[in-house]
């Protein structure tokens, strides 16, 4: 395994190797509030905190960052963005954990109201050292503790079944343990295909516990089209929500196709933009002009075809314009003339963001 994946998630694994070297839960309730809160309405809309504490790709620094952040934070939550996604590895080096870190802190100082309202979500890497049914028990409860107890879906952040199929399978069934205990109510996974998705979707069933999501990238730009619509079916049939993760494409679609000089970015992603802006160029105009049409932003375009797949957007927020953005974008649909547009202009861009290199079958 190479030291890279380590870092931060395997999704920067993949940028460092591409561009800077050429349902239903039938958990027991124990009172009436956890059965009124397992049945709460998650907004059409998520958003994620990847960039919070990750130097590599998104320049975080935290006496820069840490206070902004917070004003996001309460900008989104007060907008009605309730779906929390995080993980145990965002954060590069040392600051590994620390995107858990600052959401705990930021939970802590919400009022009670807002705070039951919420579902926080996060994932747990199955780094090699993580083996056995216990292998998640230590990170689960350091998580736990970083997010200030707040901690309702727990997910297993790739698949492992390319290089170590066995070790999935028992990281599974501790979380399935961890969910029959009590100490969470909700369980997902991410980076699966369909045969594997279906294969946990029956290995969770046979104990009573459903499998609440699948988090996958999916974008305009996203790779492999084709095995979408694959999963799209397989999470309908099973009644599995589908998660979009990088559903502006690291930025790239947010991106006026006016706009010639792009600041403020780190040397991944600006490898990663003088890679994708020139081919994803008619791409961008089809949204810039939805999006004037709507009044509204590219970004909010691009989230909305998300939804039009019927994919929760995970979007990435980093300051209170981004959380507004994304707010705005729930309160509104794109109609079939305009999915359509730009589902022909996604497909006739060759060059796609990188595949991640832990996505299953």
């Amino acid at each position: 395994m190479p030291f890279a994946l380590y870092l931060d998630t395997s999704s920067t694994l993949q940028f460092l190797s591409d561009f800077a070297f050429p349902i239903q839960l039938t958990h027991v309730c124990d009172n009436i509030e956890d059965t009124l809160f397992l049945q709460k309405t998650l907004s059409s809309i998520g958003f994620g905190t990847w960039a919070w504490g990750n130097k590599f790709l998104w320049g975080y620094l935290p006496e820069k960052n840490d206070e902004v952040l917070e004003q996001t934070f309460n900008e989104a939550v007060n907008r009605g963005l309730n779906f929390i996604d995080t993980a145990d590895s965002y954060g590069t080096g040392t600051l590994n954990g620390r995107s858990e870190e600052l959401l705990g802190r930021f939970l802590r100082n919400l009022p009670p109201s807002k705070h039951k309202s919420l579902t926080v979500a996060t994932k747990l890497a199955p780094y090699p050292w993580r083996i056995g049914r216990e292998g998640f028990k230590a990170a689960f409860k350091n998580s736990r503790t970083r997010l200030q107890n707040k901690l309702d879906r727990v997910q297993l952040h790739w698949s492992t079944s390319r290089y170590a199929p066995w070790q999935e399978v028992q990281l599974m069934d501790g979380l399935s343990d961890l969910y029959a205990s009590g100490l969470i109510s909700q369980i997902g996974i991410s980076n699966m295909g369909p045969k594997r998705l279906r294969w946990f979707h029956g290995r969770l069933h046979e104990r009573g516990i459903a499998l609440k999501s699948l988090q996958i990238q999916f974008s305009l730009l996203s790779p492999d089209p084709n095995k979408f619509l694959q999963i799209q079916n397989v999470c309908k049939e099973l009644n599995i929500e589908l998660l979009a993760y990088s559903p502006l494409a690291l930025g790239v679609l947010v991106i006026s196709p006016e706009e010639i000089n792009i600041s403020e970015s780190t040397f991944l992603r600006s490898n990663l933009f003088r890679r994708l802006l020139p081919s994803s160029l008619e791409l961008r105009k089809g949204l810039n002009k939805i999006a004037r049409d709507h009044g509204a932003s590219q970004a909010q375009v691009a989230l909305n075809w998300c939804r039009a797949h019927d994919a929760i957007p995970i979007v990435g927020l980093r300051n209170p314009k981004q959380a507004k953005d994304a707010a705005k974008a729930a309160k509104w649909r794109l109609n079939k003339k305009e999915t359509k547009i730009l589902d022909v202009l996604s497909k006739e861009c060759a060059v796609r963001m990188p595949n991640n290199p832990f996505q299953s079958d």
